[in-house]
């Protein structure tokens, strides 16, 4: 038997988790421990590396008190983590300022430098756009894109970008925390918007259009790469054994896909954790500049996902928990405090929705919401965009409210599937991971709402770190490719479309798709 640790550096929290590899993959134990989320004036959205560190520590320590295996049996650990964020070392690794999250939306001057000025096809500069699509395949156009984060630095943090030695994603800098080695896995430097995936290499000349310094660009490595062994200081902190292997791993975006036992050509996944996407597995790359999709670079050379996103999902129903249920149905003064524990937020949050939310009627009584709690990237890049509850009236009532919320979820995740379904073959059935897929409701609402089948897998709030254990296999030798782990992944539950509710989600779904368009400048005269 073989046991490895993967790290799920998530935006709330990291959760840290003891997988066997043989026949199956099998999670064994985890633990998990959260940390900050500093929201700054501006758009701004920051997390402090040193808190990714200490939860990681924290959480392997307490694995392991619990855990008949001991540390020393660890044949090697990695790491599924949020994508594009901004983290800046120092020559010695120390980070030269707080990391810059993914939802980080400051860079909104540096973007209309670099990018939107001139002749332009869907706010990009014609010229730069057709440099990027040929090198990359998509074009750095949104505010969130890590390049912008880099020139914002650079233009108003001088002194911590003259300190600068690497850029490196969340991931990349845990990587170099454990083993002392700066690289990037190649996922990671294709969320830069940077790399030729063509020759699998930095651009130079990309670099050179945007004044990057190719020097702060670590070298590139695959997800199943052994990068070295866990030096020795990381591994008295984190209680290792020192010279542990330390794999490449991946970004969320490619191995949630891998651990929803979605990787051949065709499959799709949709994943509603704080953020929520749809993605389809290709062998070439595809982009719809409009609609705001890429096919992004997966964890196994040669394959690529077709990438929709949208910003808030999942954090919607926090939300909901914080505002429309905690303060006064009281659900939760019945349960064990969850404060702590991601996981047992969405169970007891999801516990709820079924006991409460599946009473209302499809359609929430003509309630509908928009999920775009913080802007949203597809399939409009719209920074200013906010959510909204539409067609309230007397005899509405909260349960319906928080009905409204789930369905305008599932509503955005469809919207997102037609978009990629006008461009590529999408699958039916689709895999469904992340913590809304604990709920059998939304799995029921998500069928409904898109018309397709929906499968979930055992534990699908860890989808990412049993695609990190995958790709440690490959790595270890115990699986010849990735190809293969879909066999090792069945589904656990299957939901079928109901047909008596089309009719009710047709309707809501029609307003849905017309509340952007008929708003906008209303946004952007109260969030601009």
């Amino acid at each position: 038997m073989t046991y490895v640790l993967a790290y799920d550096i998530g935006t709330t929290g990291v959760k840290t988790c003891l997988f066997s590899l043989a026949e199956r993959i099998t999670l064994l134990d985890s633990a998990q421990e959260g940390y900050g989320l500093y929201l700054l004036d501006g758009g701004g959205a920051e997390q402090d590396p040193e808190e990714w560190w200490q939860a990681m520590c924290h959480t392997t320590k307490a694995l392991f008190e619990k855990s008949q295996i001991r540390p020393e049996q660890v044949a090697g650990l990695s790491f599924c983590s949020q994508m594009q964020g901004l983290v800046l070392v120092d020559r010695e690794g120390r980070p030269v300022r707080r990391a810059m999250s993914y939802m980080d939306q400051r860079a909104g001057e540096e973007l209309k430098k670099g990018l939107a000025h001139g002749p332009q096809i869907a706010g990009a500069n014609i010229g730069k756009l057709l440099r990027c699509l040929r090198a990359t395949g998509a074009v750095p156009s949104s505010v969130k894109d890590p390049v912008w984060k880099y020139k914002w630095v650079q233009a108003h943090e001088p002194e911590a970008f003259a300190r600068t030695a690497y850029w490196l994603d969340v991931k990349d800098y845990l990587i170099l925390r454990c083993t002392g080695k700066a690289a990037a896995t190649e996922d990671s430097a294709y969320a830069a918007l940077l790399y030729d995936t063509r020759k699998r290499a930095w651009s130079e000349p990309l670099c050179r259009m945007f004044g990057v310094e190719m020097a702060h660009l670590p070298p590139v490595v695959q997800a199943q790469e052994r990068i070295g062994g866990l030096a020795g200081r990381a591994a008295a902190e984190l209680g290792l054994a020192s010279g542990t292997p330390v794999f490449g791993g991946g970004g969320d975006a490619s191995l949630i896909g891998v651990g929803a036992g979605a990787v051949k050509v065709g499959d799709t996944h949709i994943y509603c954790g704080t953020s929520g996407w749809v993605s389809t597995v290709t062998d070439r790359q595809r982009v719809d500049v409009n609609a705001m999709i890429a096919a992004i670079v997966g964890a196994r050379p040669g394959r690529y996902n077709y990438f929709a996103e949208m910003e808030t999902a999942g954090k919607c129903l926090e939300w909901v928990k914080d505002h429309l249920a905690l303060d006064e149905i009281g659900v939760y003064l019945e349960k064990k405090d969850v404060a702590g524990s991601q996981e047992t937020v969405y169970v007891s949050l999801y516990d709820y929705l079924t006991e409460t939310v599946e009473k209302i009627p499809p359609g929430a009584g003509g309630v509908v919401f928009a999920p775009w709690l913080h802007g949203n990237r597809c399939p409009f890049e719209d920074p200013a965009a906010a959510g909204m509850f539409f067609n309230i009236r007397l005899d509405t009532g909260k349960t319906e409210l928080i009905r409204a919320v789930l369905e305008g979820v599932c509503f955005h995740l469809r919207w997102m599937l037609e978009c990629q379904a006008k461009k590529i073959p999408t699958s039916d059935p689709v895999r469904f991971v992340g913590g809304g897929a604990l709920s059998p409701v939304t799995c029921q609402i998500l069928a409904d709402v898109t018309g397709r089948t929906v499968e979930t897998v055992a534990s699908p709030q860890n989808a990412g770190s049993v695609g990190a254990a995958a790709v440690m296999a490959v790595g270890l030798g115990i699986a010849p490719d990735l190809d293969g782990v879909g066999a090792l992944i069945p589904p656990e539950r299957c939901f079928s479309p109901n047909a008596a509710h089309r009719a009710a989600y047709d309707r809501n779904y029609g307003v849905f798709r017309k509340l952007y368009a008929a708003n906008r400048t209303n946004f952007r005269a109260l969030n601009g």
